[in-house]
């Protein structure tokens, strides 16, 4: 699974299972990929050793929020209608913009 953003393709991986989901980023260097989490309105960054970028999005992938750079030991308060979460390398998201539809690549 891929996003595309500016020509430029992220793998993507699915945060499936509870453990998945509750780790995230959490103690990761290294972060050259992205995860995504389906069912999934607020997140937060505690224990991260990096800022992220994050996208979240309804169920069609349409853009309802964006938070470029969001810093460690933060936390995104759940909001409404949102389905999908993307948490991305930092500086992935610098053109995207709130109410278009993102490219996932399956």
């Amino acid at each position: 699974m891929k996003l595309i953003i500016d020509k430029k393709e992220i793998p993507l991986k699915k945060a499936t299972t509870f453990f998945q989901k509750f780790k995230g980023f959490m103690f990761t260097k290294n972060i050259n990929y992205g995860l995504v989490f389906k069912n999934c309105n607020g997140i937060h960054t505690f224990f991260m050793l990096n800022e992220i970028d994050v996208i979240l999005t309804d169920k069609n992938h349409n853009i309802l929020y964006l938070y470029p750079n969001l810093k460690k030991w933060r936390i995104l308060l759940p909001k409404k209608n949102v389905y999908y979460t993307y948490e991305l390398p930092i500086n992935s998201i610098n053109n995207l913009k709130i109410n278009t539809k993102l490219k996932v690549k399956d």
